[in-house]
């Protein structure tokens, strides 16, 4: 098996690329090691002296590391990632975590053309880096969203929010005033 790594435009942040399917749907985040108690390969990379974050997209796994140097950690990383495929092992127990909320009430319409843009429009463009956005609500113009992976904790998050996917969303839905960030 060949892994290729990718940088993110997070520094702390790094993208390991399979070859294969890592998630077929969804995406799955496990911001501590306690969260990442329901996937085999998230036990297995949170077992690395230095990992602090691991984040599951369909075809990449980033992993975010604490003040340990990429030299050190990435060759671990790499052969626990390795080591989880040659088992055999899923890469979740259970569900996968995948997430749009349904939305009723009188923004119905307008949380469905959010989260059409958002999956169409902004969600490739940041898997690329390895990170998800995800809807988290709608309320009184202001759009708010999750951001996971790479794009936590992320420099430029607050840009990609303000100057990216702001500007897209009030674009297309004139309704749409502001978009903020939320923790989980």
């Amino acid at each position: 098996m060949f892994i290729q790594t990718e940088a993110t435009p997070n520094p702390a942040t790094l993208k390991f690329l399979p070859g294969s399917t890592v998630l077929a749907e969804g995406s799955a985040d496990f911001p501590t090691a306690e969260a990442g108690e329901a996937s085999p390969l998230a036990r297995r990379l949170f077992a690395i002296d230095g990992v602090e974050g691991v984040f599951f997209g369909a075809d990449f796994i980033t992993v975010t590391k604490g003040d340990m140097d990429w030299a050190h950690l990435k060759p671990a990383i790499l052969g626990a990632i390795m080591e989880h495929f040659a088992t055999g092992e899923p890469v979740m127990e259970g569900a996968a975590q995948a997430g749009h909320a349904d939305h009723d009430g009188p923004d119905a319409e307008i949380v469905t053309q959010i989260k059409e843009l958002l999956d169409t429009r902004v969600r490739p463009a940041v898997a690329q880096d390895g990170g998800d956005i995800t809807f988290h609500g709608f309320e009184k113009g202001v759009v708010y969203l999750h951001m996971r992976g790479a794009c936590a904790g992320c420099p430029s998050s607050t840009m990609t929010l303000k100057m990216g996917i702001e500007n897209l969303l009030r674009h297309y839905i004139p309704e749409v005033t502001e978009v903020r960030p939320v923790g989980l």
